[in-house]
């Protein structure tokens, strides 16, 4: 997390990270894995320890000094982790792992909700430590729950944009062919004409299931099994294979992440850029941007309208573990407040959770991405929501990209991807 940034919804180790959620039906790891640990502490109050990645626009500290002050018998510790979210993720299964009482709080990204659920590390928020979730955006309540039941209260959410130069593109693409129709306009300027976050790496993950999932597909079905052999599926990989293959998406995008990218859009060498809404801000006001003056912003196009955005945020999530739950989850409650999410919003970039405040003229006037933000986020879907995360998103980064570079087939791409999902859910 650097940089003012919607923080790309964060689980790729590295550069601007990113995200996923959760869905489902019944119960949850906490009542199972979780044991009695899952029974214990709810009445208790005292100390808690907030755990979350590093700090940088200085969000936590100035709200964790407000907390304290109003409860001296109750004070939070932060517990600041590094700025590298497969480093945050270690760092959460290693003391969970551990049964340290001391992580009472942690900002989960939606990516590990339904890891950390499945192994019952998650107190689940219901009964007397349920959250209300009336007045947040649905696809942050699904991002933070497991097989029906909340595990982590949305705190900041995050959806992809489409960026576009006004002087060459009066009037917004809304489908991908109407995009890649516009292309000749690229190469009429002698610039790229699209490009995401193609390199071998989590933002590849968002990037492929963005495609897929924009052209009807999905990568894994309700069920949780992987469902990559479809006509679908086979449609939005093959848009980016094709693009990149005909030179819509610049051959140099195959070795882009989210700054690579942005640096291109505002170098004024591409058209059109899929990227984080933090990137608003700087290429709005960054001296050396050569499109601060004609920097438009719309939904991802789709197949037939606004495509399906990856979901990006984290979500406040309560230990098993923790001595001092009713604690912990009245400071959980007290980061999704209204006033909390507003100073989240204009301090650190990071996309409510409030349906509301994206309405909210204020708010709007300071950061006029909200509205097209918003559109992002109700058309968005979570990265593939499985406990074997890590192996699943390893098969997509290698076939994906593979298929994009051209060394593989789409449709052999597809089917290798499906066959590495399966052994890793029927592995763990």
């Amino acid at each position: 997390m650097k940089t003012p940034k919607f923080l790309l919804p964060v689980a790729a180790a590295g550069v601007l990270a990113l995200t996923l959620s959760a869905c489902g039906g019944g119960g949850g790891g906490g009542t199972t894995a979780g044991g009695a640990d899952a029974e214990q502490g709810l009445d208790s109050r005292g100390p808690i320890t907030y755990v979350q990645g590093k700090d940088n626009s200085n969000v936590v500290r100035p709200l964790i000094e407000k907390w304290n002050a109003a409860h001296p018998d109750e004070k939070v510790t932060f517990k600041e982790q590094t700025d590298q979210a497969d480093q945050q993720h270690d760092d959460l299964v290693q003391n969970y792992q551990a049964k340290n009482p001391n992580y009472d709080v942690a900002s989960v990204d939606v990516v590990w909700t339904a890891e950390f659920a499945a192994k019952g590390w998650l107190q689940p928020l219901k009964d007397k430590m349920a959250v209300d979730t009336a007045g947040m955006l649905k696809p942050t309540i699904d991002a933070g729950s497991y097989k029906g039941t909340l595990y982590a209260a949305p705190v900041s959410s995050d959806g992809g944009i489409l960026y576009y130069r006004t002087d060459l593109v009066p009037t917004a693409p809304k489908t991908w062919d109407e995009m890649m129709g516009m292309c000749s306009i690229a190469e009429e300027n002698g610039i790229g004409c699209f490009a995401g976050q193609y390199a071998k790496y989590e933002g590849l993950t968002v990037n492929a299931s963005e495609a897929i999932n924009s052209a009807g597909g999905s990568v894994l079905n309700e069920d949780g099994k992987p469902n990559l052999n479809t006509p679908e599926a086979k449609a939005g990989l093959e848009n980016l294979a094709a693009a990149y293959a005909d030179g819509s998406i610049p051959k140099e995008a195959i070795t882009f992440q989210e700054e690579q990218g942005r640096q291109a859009f505002q170098d004024g060498k591409l058209l059109f850029h899929r990227n984080w809404p933090y990137v608003y801000n700087l290429a709005a006001t960054e001296g050396s941007s050569k499109v601060k003056d004609v920097l438009g912003m719309t939904a991802l196009p789709g197949k037939d309208g606004p495509g399906a955005s990856t979901l990006g945020g984290h979500s406040a999530a309560v230990s098993v573990y923790s001595k001092n739950k009713a604690t912990a989850l009245d400071f959980v409650k007290f980061l999704v407040n209204e006033e909390n999410q507003k100073f989240f919003a204009t301090q650190g970039s990071l996309a409510p959770v409030l349906e509301s405040l994206y309405e909210d003229q204020e708010l709007v006037a300071k950061l006029p991405y909200l509205p097209v933000l918003k559109t992002s986020i109700e058309n968005a879907v979570p990265r593939p929501v499985t406990p074997f995360y890590p192996a699943v998103t390893k098969a997509i980064q290698e076939n994906a990209y593979s298929a994009i570079k051209g060394e593989k087939t789409v449709d052999a791409a597809l089917s290798d991807m499906q066959k590495s999902i399966e052994s890793a859910s029927a592995g763990q």
